[in-house]
């Protein structure tokens, strides 16, 4: 049987760092007239600039049903995971791709993970599945085991901008400027239905990393695994974890930088952080 692992591009990887067949569907964002593909290769710092010097809204439009389907094909057990449904169209474009490849190929098996967020949650439910798939484990058992595994992955994000959001009716232009001339600092966490929440509001980087992490240890964050992804903002990532790794040294911490989906929501000097409340004798 023929196992493969098909994520939307929101998930910031385009190669998984394991033995498994792995690939991804890309999102798109329109600025002006530029549309910009998310995937290998995407000028992420001309991305942020155009969005920085736009005076329009922008737009973002999820994988098409067909992208979806020609990313499966070939596989006989298929596992896709997607950005929020409360965020994007990304989920129902592969419930219908897998609708038709099950027509297709009445011996296959398809299960679509619906992540209720981004960045990297996405990444940790690739990463469970890549090792259920190399232990062997049989497609129902995964599927089980991530449905189970999915009431422990967690979300919070950091902004230093609100430009973008203001831009396209998020919140009043006149805010969005007097929180960059403060220095505010927002940070939120995901609902359960995946829609983006408000937790925090502080003023400074440094402030801002250590009431993430009290943010995360109200989730349940325990010292297990955290990815970190930074929208031009390495310092940050950084930072934070060794904010993390000061208090939990066996935590397992990977940092990557946003691609293109995750650097239109986070904006520069953003963080997206996916975490696990398991302890880190769960790793």
């Amino acid at each position: 049987m023929k196992y493969r692992i098909v994520s939307d591009s929101s998930i910031n990887l385009f190669h998984l760092d394991a033995d498994v067949d792995y690939t991804t569907v890309p999102l798109k964002i329109r600025i002006d007239d530029i549309e910009y593909v998310d995937a290998e290769g995407i000028d992420v710092v001309d991305l942020v600039a155009r969005m920085h010097t736009s005076e329009n809204p922008s737009t973002t439009s999820c994988p098409s049903v067909m992208e979806w389907l020609e990313a499966f094909r070939g596989a006989d057990c298929v596992f896709g995971i997607t950005i929020s449904s409360g965020l994007s169209g990304s989920y129902n474009s592969a419930m219908q791709a897998k609708e038709m490849y099950l027509e297709e190929n009445p011996g296959a098996k398809v299960h679509i993970v619906d992540s209720r967020a981004t960045g990297g949650t996405l990444r940790l439910i690739a990463e469970r599945l890549a090792e259920c798939i190399q232990k062997e484990m049989t497609f129902e058992t995964i599927r089980l085991f991530i449905d189970d595994y999915q009431k422990h992955d967690k979300i919070v994000f950091m902004l230093e901008s609100l430009d973008n959001l203001a831009k396209n009716g998020r919140c009043p232009m006149a805010f969005a400027k007097i929180a960059g001339i403060l220095g505010i600092r927002f940070i939120g966490r995901a609902t359960e239905e995946g829609t983006i929440q408000q937790a925090h509001i502080c003023r400074g980087t440094k402030k801002m990393l250590r009431v993430s992490l009290e943010e995360m240890e109200s989730l349940g964050y325990q010292g297990g695994r955290v990815r970190i992804s930074h929208c031009l903002s390495p310092e940050n990532a950084y930072k934070f974890r060794d904010t993390i790794l000061a208090k939990y040294p066996k935590a397992d911490v990977v940092i990557d930088m946003t691609t293109g989906l995750c650097s239109y929501y986070a904006e520069e000097g953003g963080l997206i952080v996916g975490f696990e409340d398991l302890p880190p004798d769960n790793n």
